[in-house]
């Protein structure tokens, strides 16, 4: 199994890149089996002061590309190839958790089902994520 600093290192701009680190996505456990991760609602609103649905999105795909990247290295690297994401309720404040957990994780593809709840534990988001596994270049 590879560790996520070993898998980190081999990314020319890191685990996540600059779009996770400017939302504030922080990832606090994290195998091809499951990933967690949270990230503020502050700085990823709406204008009427919700959680940006495009936000929640942005979460879903990341923990989901790193399960796929962590279950097809060293051999292949994982790209998103669909997801899909339903909001069920609103965030106004403080952080939301991600748990991605796999529905398939196969030689040429993996899936993922992320829920997103915030610090209640009430679910916001279910997305589903598929990461084609292609040969590195």
């Amino acid at each position: 199994m590879v560790s996520v600093q070993e898998l980190s290192e081999s990314m020319p701009h890191g685990m996540l890149g600059a779009l996770n680190e400017k939302m504030g996505v922080e990832i606090l456990e994290a195998s091809a089996e499951r990933i967690v991760a949270t990230m503020p609602v502050e700085g990823n609103t709406q204008p009427y002061g919700l959680l940006h649905g495009g936000a929640s999105v942005v979460l879903a795909e990341s923990l989901g590309s790193v399960g796929s990247a962590l279950h097809a290295y060293p051999e292949k690297i994982a790209v998103g190839v669909d997801i899909n994401a339903t909001h069920h309720r609103s965030a106004t404040s403080g952080t939301v958790t991600g748990v991605a957990t796999p529905i398939h994780l196969g030689r040429s593809s993996a899936c993922y089902e992320v829920v997103i709840s915030d610090e209640q534990g009430r679910r916001v988001c279910t997305a589903r994520i598929t990461c084609s596994l292609l040969d590195p270049r």
